[in-house]
C-alpha cells in the first residue's frame, strides 16, 4: 500500500512540475528575444557538471534499494569495500551527492544574480528560478527523506521488510526528482 500511495503521489507531483513547465513554455513563447538573450548568461558546462552529479546520485541510491531488498542495512567489510556496502553506506553516498547538488545550484543562482537574473529582474528569471527552485526544494526534501530512511536503519533492532519499504519508495522519489531535473535541464539549457 506504500508503494501505490507514494506512486499516487509522485503522479500529483508530476502534475506540479507539468503546470511549471506550461508556465515557462508560456512566458517563453511571448517574449523570444528575453529568452535569447537571458539564456546566453547560463553556463551550460557547470549545470552538465551539476547534472552529472544528481544523476549518479540515482545509480548510488539504486545500489541501497538493493541492498534494502537484501534486508543488509549496513557495511559487512571495509569502507572502501563498496561490495560489502549496506543500504545505509550507499544512502549517504547518495545523501552526499544530492548535497553538492543543491549547493553547486545554489552557487549557480548567485552567479546569476551577479549577472542580471534575479526572481524579479524579468518574465525569464521568475520562469527560471520558480521551475529550478521548487526542483532544488525538492531534491532537499529527497535528502531529508534519506536522513529519515538511515536513521530509521540505525534504530531498528531487525531490519525488515517495514524499513526496506521506507528505503524503496524514498528511491522512486528520488528517481522521479532526476527525471524531472533531466527534463529542466534539456529544456532550460540546451532548447534554443
Amino acid at each position: 500500500m506504500v508503494s501505490v500511495g507514494t506512486v499516487v503521489w509522485l503522479s500529483s507531483e508530476l502534475m506540479f512540475f507539468a503546470a511549471l513547465f506550461a508556465m515557462y513554455f508560456t512566458l517563453r513563447a511571448a517574449a523570444p528575444e528575453m529568452w535569447a538573450t537571458e539564456s546566453a548568461k547560463l553556463n551550460v558546462p557547470f549545470a552538465l557538471i551539476n547534472t552529472i552529479i544528481l544523476v549518479s546520485s540515482s545509480f548510488s541510491c539504486q545500489m541501497g534499494v538493493f541492498r534494502a531488498e537484501d534486508l543488509k542495512p549496513r557495511r559487512t567489510g571495509g569502507l572502501f569495500n563498496f561490495k560489502e556496502w549496506g543500504m545505509v553506506e550507499w544512502f549517504i553516498l547518495t545523501f552526499i551527492l544530492g548535497a553538492i547538488f543543491v549547493s553547486v545550484q545554489a552557487y549557480e543562482y548567485t552567479e546569476l544574480v551577479h549577472h542580471g537574473v534575479a526572481l524579479n529582474s524579468n518574465a525569464y528569471g521568475s520562469a527560471f528560478y520558480m521551475t529550478t527552485g521548487f526542483h532544488g526544494l525538492h531534491v532537499a526534501g529527497g535528502l531529508i527523506a534519506f536522513l529519515l530512511v538511515i536513521g530509521r536503519a540505525y534504530i531498528a533492532r531487525n531490519f525488515g521488510h517495514f524499513e526496506a519499504t521506507s528505503a524503496i519508495v524514498t528511491s522512486y522519489y528520488w528517481h522521479f526528482v532526476d527525471v524531472v531535473w533531466i527534463a529542466l535541464f534539456a529544456i532550460i539549457y540546451f532548447l534554443k
